[in-house]
């Protein structure tokens, strides 16, 4: 059984899979916004986010507070999930004067499965890339890019990020943004540890944009 999951190791996809870590940015201002009602606010966040992946085919690894972190057998599901979770969460009404926003990370690999669930780099790499977004943003590996690339739901495309080093990760990681063209897509640079020159790794044929500059890592 995985703590906190509900399931066992065995109901978790094998080999080649693609990771999805979520959190609501700025969580704590929320909270200490809306006091008691922020349990409210957090269930209506979770059940949202659970009535979509549930229809992707997802498992639900570990949820802690705000956090998700879901696994999907194939990289076209979990982009489908995503963006029909973040076009929820923008049409949701909320309390007044809040906006919740939620940072997303993508990245498909081959983990290994244990009976306490998946470990290896791939879980941390994907992490990684969901901490340097921003709420409302999300960021996919360069496994994933190639993989949904031409199955991309109707009104999304991507964005070219660069490359970028990631904490405690030995090569960098050329990153994608969803576009989704009824969502605000326009942030801050994302908060990697340094952005790289198109040198340091064979740039792709159809860049989309120019490299944003590196913003402040967390």
């Amino acid at each position: 059984m995985i703590e906190g999951s509900g399931i066992e190791s065995r109901d978790l996809p094998g080999g080649t899979v693609t990771f999805l870590f979520t959190d609501i940015e700025g969580s704590t201002k929320l909270l200490d916004q809306l006091g008691m009602n922020y349990a409210q606010l957090l269930a209506d966040h979770n059940r949202i986010l659970r009535d979509v992946l549930e229809k992707h085919f997802d498992r639900e690894i570990d949820t802690q507070g705000d956090s998700f972190f879901v696994s999907f057998p194939r990289a076209s599901d979990a982009v489908a999930a995503v963006v029909k979770i973040q076009r929820t969460l923008a049409e949701h009404s909320w309390p007044p004067e809040v906006e919740v926003r939620v940072r997303m990370g993508l990245h498909t690999g081959e983990p290994w499965l244990v009976d306490e669930g998946y470990i290896g780099m791939d879980v941390h790499r994907a992490a990684r890339i969901a901490h340097v977004g921003y709420g409302g943003q999300v960021l996919l590996s360069e496994t994933t890019t190639p993989l949904v690339r031409d199955d991309l739901p109707d009104g999304v495309s991507l964005l070219d990020m660069g490359y970028h080093v990631l904490k405690d990760m030995r090569r960098p990681e050329h990153i994608h943004q969803l576009v989704t063209e009824d969502l605000p897509s326009d942030f801050p640079p994302i908060k990697s540890l340094e952005a790289l020159p198109s040198s340091a790794g064979a740039p792709e044929l159809d860049t989309i944009t120019l490299r944003r500059e590196v913003g402040p890592c967390p």
